[in-house]
């Protein structure tokens, strides 16, 4: 049972949520599909309206992630493929895992804001966990993922919305801190009844 505590400094949760970083360069070591399926087992602990769990994902590995990086490629233009592709193709092969996060898109829209909302929620708890195991994670969003051609060869349906690309891998390089400002400059307190 949690009390009230004035002052709140921050415990195990507090240490791992401002721990956690961006990683964007990868040792090749594999993630076991062992830890995988625990840390997804974890994030669907996301609060999500109704359990209606709005989430469903596409695990690229091994040979598999070659296809994802040709079908990120297909969906950049001609001059994009032409500046980057080598060097993605190489990145994307060498980190262990890709995970795509999608949502099944409902066509009411308070649903589909407290959808999107859950699963932003599921993605941030998947790396929370992953980050207390020693896992690294970047969550991409890359204008790719909207291309109908990387859609429909990844395999995402009408009606439904890719949230994320996530790169899962143990860390090479761990970024430092950027600062954040502090929550006062953004709090606004009401504690008295407006005039009328």
């Amino acid at each position: 049972m949690m009390k009230a505590n004035d002052g709140y400094t921050g415990g195990q949760a507090a240490a791992v949520i401002k721990g956690r970083r961006s990683i964007r360069q990868f040792k090749k070591d594999p993630v076991s599909m062992e830890l995988l399926m625990s840390l997804l087992n974890v994030a669907v602990w996301a609060p999500n309206h109704g359990v209606r769990e709005p989430w469903r994902f596409i695990l690229y590995k091994g040979d598999a992630k070659a296809e994802l990086a040709e079908a990120m490629l297909e969906a950049l233009s001609a001059a994009e493929r032409e500046q980057y592709g080598g060097g993605k193709l190489d990145y994307f092969n060498h980190i262990p895992l890709h995970l795509l996060v999608i949502m099944k898109e409902d066509p009411r829209p308070r649903q589909w804001e407290e959808d999107y909302a859950a699963v932003c929620c599921w993605i941030q708890n998947f790396q929370l966990a992953a980050w207390e195991e020693g896992i690294g994670v970047v969550w991409k969003t890359n204008a790719f993922i909207y291309d109908p051609r990387f859609r429909s060869r990844t395999g995402v349906a009408a009606g439904e919305k890719i949230v994320g690309l996530l790169h899962i891998g143990y860390p090479d390089q761990i970024p430092d801190p950027r600062p954040r400002t502090d929550a006062v400059h953004y709090l606004t307190v009401h504690d008295t009844r407006s005039p009328h």
